[in-house]
């Protein structure tokens, strides 16, 4: 008897030490997905699916386990998998496509919706999953991600900036919400500053010309931020961060309904109110800031899904830069020097689908920009209001052929208190008015699975210059899935107002001379893109590499050079080009570890005749011949992550004055950061890093900062020298600590 239950419990106990096995087959909307990895982590086991998306881990304890299947191009799967006997476990997964990977819906290329893949104008992207690696205050910093776009600070008093791609300044680039041209020119500097992130759902980049659709200023590239759908966005959501400067950023979301109206709404503010003077110049090394702004949008059910939707944002922002002793009630004075900018901007956009079997949309924008500031004693008070319409029909002409049609009107007033809107003889003010029409035609001619061509043109006229041609013309060629090449060509132009595009034209330092009656600019682009993908049973290899040539004529310069107290401006009498080469890599391996990186070379340049009538050439100023980005993201166990990301720059031309003691070129120099992570299930997160890790910051960026005023240029000064605070290319800012937290209910 004693043998019989002896036998029972071994029996028994080689049947609960058995493992067990899971297995099952992996797909998608599109079918099997091959070479999925499939892991248990506190088990650390790993697999690979085969090539019909079958997987089979062995030898399991028994118990409960967290399976998690991961892709390229897809969602992450954790599935909960309970062991219970040796006879295998069939989880079969289908995995969602992740539109925030390598394969995202863009629209700025072609004005529709299309696959990132399909796009024939090569298209860049940020994610809010890339905004978060590197947290900032403004989107203005946060397209700084991107290779090859430079945000780009001009003045170390106010900190004011525009953003340069491949080398371009910032009037070349035309900045859009939502498709709809809203930053106008008056705020280049302010335009991207204010904008809630948590309102964001990427932001698509576009480099070369694009005014064939979108007209004047789209020379040298697009920046479109583009609005989440209420519908779609978190029930709430909520960001903030605090850094040892004092910096503190609040960002906050939320959305709501009535009835078949979808609302959603956030507000961002930012304060910075630190005197911090590290290189001891008597000057804010940052400028004290109050910034909030409040966005509102929505979106409304219609039959057949047609499109509605309205949206608003008001911004106020109260900075100033200057001498440590500085108060508002130096003000506009001559005693101590500060540069005060008060903003108020108010912004409506909306698009509305008619109700016809046809896809005609109608799009508009309004935007009312106030200026008041003054850069030491110098006041520059500037009122500008856009409006823009514009009405397209978007139509498949049989399987191959897609149109776009459509007309734009824009009207545009400035005013302000310089000579930009006096009177020819200079006893008058005289505002700006300029409406300027505008009819673009595109099609899309899909020519089998791996030809695709696309031809544009567009038909402007201005008053003052008369009719503006716009060509374009694209073709995409993808052999396979994984090879793809672009080529595009087409030309821009815009209309210039230096008072609303260089802050250098406002600074106090110098006087501004308007040599002769400004013609517009021209460009004339051409790019040739690549795509490769490589992915292995291993990692995953992804290479973009664009070559860009872009030739200016008209293009007009301000020349510093000529006389150190004057800014000269007038059209180029020659050319300019901007040339180069890009190269984007993305990595992501088996084990948690994602890179990108990216490098461009560049060459930005002029040629003109000289009063000798010999040609010159003369690099352009802030624009780096080398550049590039870099992004690494390593998850742990428990929704742990680090992230590092960072800028780097090679020599860029400054602004020097005549015997300057300060080199003329910058060094090379790299602005890193680092940021740890924690995730909780219930949608909390806490972060934490340094910005600026290794503490650079640029020298003497005012030359004279003890005479602001110019009244003692020649006591003791044997060079010359004047005040001059626009020796800039890197911010003040050293290494600082932050700490930061977030918030998703869904």
């Amino acid at each position: 008897m004693r043998i019989y239950y002896v036998l029972i419990l071994l029996v028994s106990s080689m049947a609960f030490s058995q493992n067990g096995t899971i297995k099952g087959k992996i797909t998608s909307n599109q079918g099997v997905v091959p070479s999925v990895t499939v892991s248990i982590q506190k088990l650390d086991v790993m697999i690979v699916a085969d090539e019909n998306g079958n997987y089979e881990i062995k030898d399991v304890p028994l118990g409960t386990h967290r399976v998690v299947f991961n892709f390229i191009g897809f969602k992450t799967e954790t599935k909960t998998v309970k062991v219970t006997s040796p006879t295998p476990m069939v989880v079969n997964v289908t995995l969602q496509e992740d539109t925030m990977a390598l394969d995202e819906v863009v629209i700025t290329g072609t004005m529709k919706e299309v696959r990132r893949s399909e796009s024939p104008i090569p298209v860049e992207i940020i994610t809010q999953k890339l905004f978060k690696k590197n947290p900032t205050p403004s989107l203005f910093e946060a397209v700084g991600m991107v290779n090859g776009v430079q945000p780009q600070l001009n003045c170390n008093v106010c900190n004011t900036g525009d953003i340069h791609i491949n080398g371009m300044e910032g009037p070349y680039t035309l900045i859009l919400i939502d498709g709809m041209p809203i930053v106008s020119a008056l705020s280049t500097v302010y335009g991207l500053n204010g904008i809630p992130n948590s309102m964001v759902e990427r932001i698509e980049v576009v480099k070369g010309p694009a005014s064939s659709l979108y007209g004047s200023e789209a020379m040298g590239g697009i920046i479109n931020v583009i609005t989440k759908n209420p519908s779609k966005a978190p029930e709430l959501s909520a960001d903030t961060f605090l850094t040892d400067w004092g910096e503190l950023s609040v960002d906050m979301g939320g959305k709501f309904s009535v009835g078949k109206a979808h609302g959603l709404i956030g507000l961002n503010y930012f304060t910075f109110d630190s005197r911090i003077d590290n290189n001891n110049d008597n000057f804010t090394d940052m400028t004290l800031q109050n910034r909030i702004s409040v966005f509102n949008k929505w979106s409304f059910d219609r039959n057949n899904n047609r499109i509605a939707s309205i949206a608003g944002r008001y911004v106020y922002e109260d900075r100033w830069g200057g001498e440590m002793d500085w108060t508002s009630a130096a003000r506009g004075g001559d005693e101590i020097y500060g540069e005060s900018i008060y903003t108020k901007r108010a912004e409506l956009i909306g698009m509305y689908q008619l109700p016809t079997e046809e896809k005609i949309f109608t799009q508009f924008s309004y935007n009312f920009h106030d200026q008041n500031s003054f850069y030491g004693d110098v006041p520059y008070m500037a009122e500008q209001q856009v409006a823009f319409v514009q009405t397209y029909w978007d139509k498949p002409i049989g399987e191959n052929h897609t149109l776009l049609l459509g007309a734009a009107m824009r009207y545009t007033y400035y005013d302000d208190n310089t000579p930009g809107t006096a009177s020819s003889d200079g006893t008058s003010n005289r505002p700006s008015e300029t409406p300027l029409p505008g009819i673009f035609i595109q099609d899309e001619w899909k020519v089998n699975e791996k030809h695709t061509l696309l031809g544009g043109y567009r038909f402007d006229y201005d008053e003052n210059h008369g009719g503006v041609h716009s060509p374009r013309v694209a073709y995409k060629f993808s052999p396979n899935n994984n090879n793809t090449v672009r080529a595009s060509f087409g030309s821009g132009f815009r209309v210039v107002n230096l008072f609303t595009e260089d802050h250098a034209a406002l600074s106090g330092s110098r006087d501004v001379i308007i040599a002769e009656e400004l013609d517009p600019e021209r460009s004339y682009s051409g790019n040739l893109n690549y795509v490769l993908k490589v992915p292995t049973d291993s990692f995953y290899l992804g290479f973009d590499v664009t070559g860009f040539y872009t030739y200016f004529t008209n293009k007009i310069v301000g020349d510093f050079d000529t006389n150190p107290d004057a800014i000269i401006y007038d059209n180029l009498r020659g050319h300019a080009i901007s040339q180069g080469v890009s190269l984007n890599v993305d990595a992501t391996f088996t084990f948690p570890l994602k890179i990108m990186a990216g490098v461009t070379w560049m060459d930005v340049f002029q040629i003109e005749e000289n009063e000798a009538g010999d040609l010159e050439r003369l690099q352009q100023i802030q624009a780096p011949k080398w550049s590039g980005t870099l992004v690494a993201t390593y998850s742990f166990p428990n929704n742990y992550s680090i992230d590092v990301t960072g800028n780097w720059y090679g020599p860029m031309r400054l602004p020097i004055l005549p015997n300057d003691f300060r080199p003329e070129y910058s060094p090379w120099f790299l602005i890193a950061n680092i940021q740890g992570t924690k995730k909780f299930d219930s949608g909390l997160e806490f972060y934490g890093g340094v910005k600026n890790l290794l503490d650079f910051v640029p020298d003497n960026p005012i030359i004279r900062p003890f005479d602001p005023f110019d009244r003692n240029v020649d006591v003791d000064n044997p060079n010359g020298y004047t005040f001059d605070p626009n020796y800039n290319y890197a911010s003040l800012q050293g290494a600082r600590a932050f700490l930061g937290m977030r918030y998703n209910l869904f």
